[in-house]
């Protein structure tokens, strides 16, 4: 069959614009190494780079990035359980050596016990369910999503609102390469302001099935997370009240992007690097008591020097008990500070096998902790501590 020439053209571009669009993107993600059977056994990656045994960067379909955390949170428990990677030479960064600042000395003596004392019995439990309230009342706060930028939108109205007679205070958003942004409120220190404090946790929330999340799909994520930003709320709620001015810069974190690789918390930590950023407390669902003990210090990507300052907060201010555990490879935020060489925690409400079971889906709702915030204000209580006990 014969085409003028003209035709010949149309139908090679048309052919070649199908041929692209058929051709999946591929991104790169940095995993545990023992969760490659399984990401294998699901056809998702494409092949894997480089593996040290431990931790592994393969690559796959981008489009596969919400099944891949839907298989993370079924199979290993875990809330995460990757970074996502723009490009193969940013993965190859996780192989690096964390190289932590030498210059920081950070003082981890417990010698505000008055002050401390005067602000625990302030924590107001109604005041945090209003707060995971109505962040649940979203059908979703998914990254891509109109709520998912609406829920964000409403957390920097409302901390700009609980601040508005402080000058001191500023509600920004931090844009991303998605549709939904971060948050983040700064109070400036009064006496060393380059000497920065960060209290951090997830907006986004996400649900599905093995089948893949869709977009959607009702996530109210009443504990994961709004219960997270709930009591991070609280904490500027309580340093408002008391007209508190820290000595070091402090800065109240609501990520965006968590679910899909930690892409929020990445792209706020690498903009802080070369910053004198002396400890980041992580809040990732507080209110579902899963295990005996109170509050789980998870103790791997996280500081172990720090870990033992928050075991001794809990003993002498917030009377819960604690235990150590384990979480995996990048299973929250804290991670990206992690990476990017700063000290980080993660207090979670429960040991990871026994963390809320119906987080990811419609039922993560604020009737799993009998319409209360009992534990979260465990939490909020631990927060306040760290925060007045680190800013000396």
């Amino acid at each position: 069959m014969f085409f003028p020439l003209k035709e010949l053209i149309l139908i090679l571009l048309f052919m070649a614009g199908n041929a692209f669009a058929s051709t999946p993107e591929k991104v790169f993600i940095s995993v545990d190494a023992d969760t490659l059977s399984i990401l294998k056994k699901e056809k998702f990656i494409s092949y894997v780079p480089k593996s040290d045994g431990k931790v592994a960067v393969v690559e796959v379909n981008k489009a596969d990035i919400e099944k891949i955390s839907e298989v993370m949170h079924s199979e290993f428990h875990r809330c995460g359980g990757f970074m996502f990677h723009e490009s193969y030479s940013d993965a190859k960064n996780v192989f690096e050596p964390v190289l932590k600042k030498d210059s920081l000395f950070v003082d981890y003596s417990i010698n505000r016990q008055d002050l401390v004392s005067s602000y625990l019995g302030q924590v107001d439990e109604k005041k945090i369910i209003e707060v995971i309230e109505k962040l649940s009342s979203y059908p979703n706060r998914h990254y891509k999503n109109k709520t998912g930028l609406a829920s964000q939108r409403w957390i920097k109205s409302y901390w700009t609102k609980l601040t508005k007679k402080r000058n001191d205070i500023s509600v920004k958003e931090f844009k991303h390469s998605w549709r939904q942004s971060s948050v983040i409120l700064t109070i400036k220190g009064s006496k060393t302001p380059g000497e920065i404090i960060v209290f951090g946790g997830h907006g986004d929330s996400i649900s599905g099935s093995r089948y893949g999340r869709r977009q959607d799909n009702r996530a109210p994520g009443a504990d994961d997370n709004a219960s997270g930003i709930a009591v991070i709320t609280e904490l500027i709620r309580l340093v408002v009240a008391n007209n508190y001015k820290p000595q070091r810069t402090l800065k109240f974190i609501s990520y965006a992007a968590e679910e899909v690789g930690l892409r929020g918390s990445r792209d706020v930590a690498n903009s802080l690097k070369g910053r004198d950023v002396i400890g980041v407390i992580q809040f990732d669902m507080t209110n579902y008591k899963g295990s005996n003990n109170d509050i789980t210090l998870v103790s791997d990507f996280t500081s172990s020097e720090q870990n033992r300052f928050l075991a001794k907060l809990i003993d002498r201010y917030v009377g819960a008990t604690w235990s150590y555990g384990r979480c995996g490879y990048a299973c929250s935020d804290h991670a990206s500070w992690n990476q990017a060489g700063f000290t980080a925690s993660f207090p979670f409400e429960a040991q990871i096998r026994n963390a809320n079971p119906h987080i990811h889906s419609s039922r993560d709702t604020l009737d799993k902790s009998e319409y209360g915030a009992l534990h979260a204000v465990k939490f909020a209580k631990l927060g306040i501590s760290y925060l007045l006990e680190m800013d000396q």
